[in-house]
């Protein structure tokens, strides 16, 4: 179809974490008045979630975790730790988020769609199998792809996290598992202090997980550089049947939580290169689930840029020639080395 499937629940908009929380409603309710936009309005299409059950939670949780938040219910503020808390409406919030991703699988993989973007709250990359953190309780995108190992039999996962800071929990559920290709951008060091490109995965999942740690005031070059000099050749070579996407819009100049100096036509460049992906060996199927971005007209216009990229992707061109940082250069060649060494990819 050449609409993008939106999937959002007015739930998502109850969750929150304290009254001047950076990680707050006003995040989407920025989202939804661009969405509605002449521009964007009919470009999209609107879908509910799905509620997540306990057994697909406890896929990537612990039943401790699981029952630490479902605790939460009716509460009107639970802190979990220093940078993320609850109120009575947080749990059900979670397990719409979850319950997203089994949607968003399905408009994709059952019902036509091409692209699928799940505006849900609270976040999740942060989450871990047994803690909440990071303003996350539970990983969406992780469960996102334990939604396609168990429920489509997919044996070639790509999972991008384009936030400004390491997904730690995401690349945590799947360090030891060569089922999931997991490809970080993100600034280092800084917070959760993960995603070194020493980190490249444990046992048979060794070579699975790729980080760039990139550091502050980092622009469009450097990122182009990393995904169509590293990112792009790998997943041909990885070819996934379906790319999920940790899509944090702090990583954009401007906002408040970092320095990297992403702007909306890199943001445009990456997009694509995504794009580029999906078509070579996934039918095209790509699925955005919102993590951070705390800028609101960022994070308003990054999400109109996503659409606007897959649905009109030839109106955004790829460089051909761009000059990175030498230290993204130096970085470049010390991730290669580690994974042409033993030949786990050809970079």
């Amino acid at each position: 179809m050449d609409k993008v499937a939106i999937i959002f629940d007015e739930i998502f908009i109850k969750h929150k974490a304290g009254e001047w929380h950076p990680e707050s409603p006003l995040r989407l309710e920025a989202i939804l008045r661009r969405l509605a936009d002449e521009d964007l309005r009919n470009l999209i299409d609107y879908h509910r979630p799905e509620r997540a059950s306990k057994e697909e939670i406890l896929w990537n949780h612990t039943e401790e975790l699981y029952d630490l938040v479902a605790s939460t219910q009716g509460k009107p503020y639970f802190s979990l730790d220093p940078d993320t808390a609850t109120n009575e409406y947080s749990f059900e919030s979670a397990m719409y988020a979850v319950g997203a991703q089994k949607t968003a699988l399905k408009l994709l993989l059952e019902e036509g769609y091409n692209f699928v973007f799940a505006l849900v709250r609270p976040p999740g990359h942060h989450a871990e199998r047994d803690r909440a953190m990071g303003f996350c309780l539970f990983n969406n995108v992780a469960l996102a792809g334990y939604y396609a190992k168990n429920l489509y039999r997919m044996k070639r996962i790509l999972i991008v996290d384009f936030d400004l800071h390491h997904g730690n929990g995401t690349q945590n559920s799947f360090y030891e598992d060569p089922e999931v290709l997991f490809f970080s951008s993100h600034q280092y060091p800084y917070y959760p202090g993960t995603g070194n490109y020493t980190e490249i995965g444990r046992g048979l999942g060794r070579g699975f997980t790729i980080n760039v740690p990139l550091r502050s005031y980092s622009r469009d070059e450097d990122f182009i550089f990393f995904y169509s000099k590293l990112l792009k050749p790998i997943a041909f070579q990885y070819k996934p049947e379906i790319v999920l996407v940790s899509a944090g819009f702090d990583s954009l100049k401007g906002d408040p939580l970092g320095s990297l100096q992403l702007s909306f036509e890199g943001l445009a460049v990456i997009v694509k290169i995504l794009k580029e992906i999906a078509d070579y060996s996934s039918q095209g199927k790509i699925l955005f689930t919102l993590e951070g971005g705390y800028n609101l007209k960022n994070l308003a216009e990054g999400v109109a840029t996503v659409i606007k990229t897959l649905l009109f992707p030839d109106q955004v061109k790829i460089p051909e020639d761009f000059t990175p940082s030498e230290y993204s250069v130096s970085l470049f060649h010390k991730i290669a080395d580690i994974l042409n060494f033993k030949n786990y990819w050809e970079v």
